[in-house]
């Protein structure tokens, strides 16, 4: 039995349903289950909130928005989810407590879901190159070796660069995801130059005429300048050998920070031009709702959410299986 979320019709403003698609994998657990934290911060919130209330007033909007700013959905976000609703109810749409939690719904969907872009690999590309930044911390490492196994899997050849050459413990993670997966990793001893690392990588996995090539880079604070300065140079230098490279820039960032993460990204973004967001540990996180903000500030596509330990758990972006997690109508 499928289940449904509600949107808003683009035209009439009227909710209407949506079949999920079926996008759980075999012998994993569904989304709702790994995100019960947000669900219970916003979903089980939302629907305390409106049960507590025979009829809509000002107290109940008021409410209503405190619980979208303290759920981490962003101010932006919250502010023009209240600005539709409010306009929803004057126009009669919206006429009791129990059909805010669907328009909720239908709100965050129309916030995020120009998000929702898979990663596709163009394998015209070769190497493709997919350049991975983030603060320490953030699970990037972790995130690359889930990435390169997924490739991997899809029948495409793999290479790492160990860009991250402030870290020896970095390189050594990167070793072993490589070994585990028997993919070549290029690396170069603690302190080298990160920017070098990655063009021997890009000229090591055109030669080898590889379809994926995954650059790790050191983790950085975004309020680090001379850090973020390497960053770009890291940049320019890949396209020495590629003026099309890198192809996708991916940040990576932890759900726990909540709109911090946000922050984050802007940083990030003005420095590299991010194309692509992980958002990892959402599994162990009440912070669920800094997607939104995210989405509603930047709009920077949602590559993947990181629910778990496993490889598997890197799951590619699906905006209504997300929303129907975390805000359950039934």
């Amino acid at each position: 039995m499928f289940r449904i979320f509600r949107k808003k019709n683009k035209q009439t403003g009227e909710l209407q349903d949506v079949q999920l698609r079926p996008v759980e994998q075999s012998g994993v657990d569904p989304l709702e289950k790994r995100l019960e934290d947000s669900r219970r911060t916003i979903g089980k919130q939302l629907k305390a909130l409106v049960g507590g209330y025979s009829n809509i007033n000002e107290d109940l909007l008021e409410e209503l928005e405190t619980a979208l700013l303290t759920a981490d959905v962003g101010v932006k976000a919250s502010l023009a989810i209240m600005d539709n609703l409010r306009a929803a109810i004057k126009n009669g749409v919206i006429k009791d407590p129990q059909a805010l939690l669907p328009a909720v719904q239908a709100e965050l969907f129309e916030l995020i879901e120009h998000c929702e872009q898979f990663l596709a690999v163009d394998t015209n590309r070769k190497p493709y190159v997919i350049l991975m930044v983030g603060i320490n911390g953030a699970g990037k490492t972790t995130t690359i070796g889930k990435l390169a196994q997924r490739f991997k899997e899809e029948g495409l050849s793999v290479m790492l660069a160990a860009g991250d050459t402030f870290r020896a413990a970095a390189v050594e993670q990167l070793k072993s995801w490589g070994a585990r997966n028997e993919i070549p990793v290029i690396s170069q001893g603690t302190g080298a130059d990160s920017a070098a690392v990655i063009y021997d990588a890009m000229e090591s996995a055109r030669a080898r005429n590889i379809d994926v090539l995954i650059a790790d880079t050191a983790g950085r604070l975004h309020t680090q300048s001379n850090l973020m300065e390497e960053l770009k140079k890291i940049h320019r230098v890949m396209g020495r050998v590629d003026e099309s490279a890198p192809h996708e820039v991916m940040l990576v960032v932890d759900a726990g920070t909540g709109t911090n993460a946000l922050n984050q990204a802007q940083h990030f973004n003005d420095a590299v031009n991010i194309s692509g967001i992980t958002i990892t540990k959402l599994d162990g996180t009440a912070r669920g709702g800094m997607l939104f903000a995210i989405a509603s500030e930047l709009g920077i596509p949602i590559r993947f959410i990181g629910v778990g330990e496993a490889a598997k758990d890197l799951r590619p972006f699906d905006a209504g299986t997300f929303i129907n997690a975390i805000l359950p109508l039934d």
